[in-house]
């Protein structure tokens, strides 16, 4: 497998906790648009939540993977809550029906920055320990910073700490392109840094004044991003989402245009 491009979940609905049944019209939506796979955050799966042979037949339909689903967690205390570790095995279970696909794990933003380095060693003291229970199940994780006012991953001393943290053999990392520029960090230099961690991209378009772009739009240097994966030899998926107010309003017209974007501007990279 060589570097492939998919989409992310939050372009139709941004919110990770809200349910949702609208998977037929996202897969549909991803194939139209010329991507190969999609990466769910689990409360997307709405029919198929139960029955992951189902959409495997579903996406073999469309000629369509799944790169990835998205579980959110906290680890309050440096473990997983009851509630989390119940989710988080049936994932894991749910994703060994799909050989090949992660679990992609945002960190929770909590409300302050409060007690920051204690919440940081917890949040890599129960990342580690979820990573080992999956790795011992056959899944890989990866770890997805994100890096709003109140996050605890947000600035460049921030990811220091996370990425030197995270055990490499259990827990990998999914750089957001659009949240490291929201930290004022170059997306271009991070890669290049932390490459050997990286087992899975996020791409979507920002400002370096912190206001999301359309795809292209935007400050962030895409090209010199693939660049670094392509020369490392990575070899994952790329998944592309759009946060403008827009996008959510018109997610069929909005992935074609990104469609668009990725074959004219960075397909002609991988060549």
């Amino acid at each position: 497998m060589g570097i492939k491009f998919g989409c992310q979940g939050s372009t139709w609905m941004l919110d990770y906790d809200i349910e949702a049944d609208m998977l037929d019209k996202i897969m549909d939506d991803i194939k139209n648009g010329g991507f190969k796979g999609l990466d769910m955050q689990v409360t997307l799966l709405g029919r198929y939540r139960e029955e992951p042979e189902r959409l495997k037949g579903e996406l073999e339909k469309r000629g369509l993977e799944l790169a990835a689903l998205t579980l959110p967690m906290a680890f309050e205390g440096g473990r997983e809550s009851g509630e989390e570790r119940e989710k988080a095995d049936y994932y894991i279970n749910f994703l060994k029906h799909f050989p090949g696909a992660i679990m992609n794990v945002p960190s929770r933003v909590g409300p302050n920055r409060d007690n920051l380095v204690q919440r940081q060693k917890e949040i890599i003291q129960g990342m580690n320990e979820l990573g080992k229970r999956a790795y011992e199940n056959g899944i890989t994780t990866s770890m997805h910073p994100i890096s709003y006012k109140t996050s605890y991953w947000r600035f460049e001393e921030d990811y220091k700490v996370l990425l030197e943290g995270l055990n490499p053999k259990y827990m990998g990392y999914t750089p957001d392109v659009g949240h490291i520029t929201f930290g004022g960090m170059d997306a271009v230099e991070i890669f290049k840094e932390y490459l050997p961690l990286i087992k899975h991209v996020h791409f979507k378009d920002a400002s370096n004044n912190c206001e999301w772009r359309k795809m292209g739009e935007g400050d962030i240097d895409f090209a010199g991003c693939v660049r670094v994966l392509k020369d490392g030899g990575y070899k994952g998926w790329i998944m592309v989402e759009e946060e403008t107010p827009e996008a959510q309003l018109k997610t069929t017209e909005t992935i074609a245009e990104i469609g668009k974007f990725v074959r004219k501007e960075l397909y002609p990279i991988l060549e």
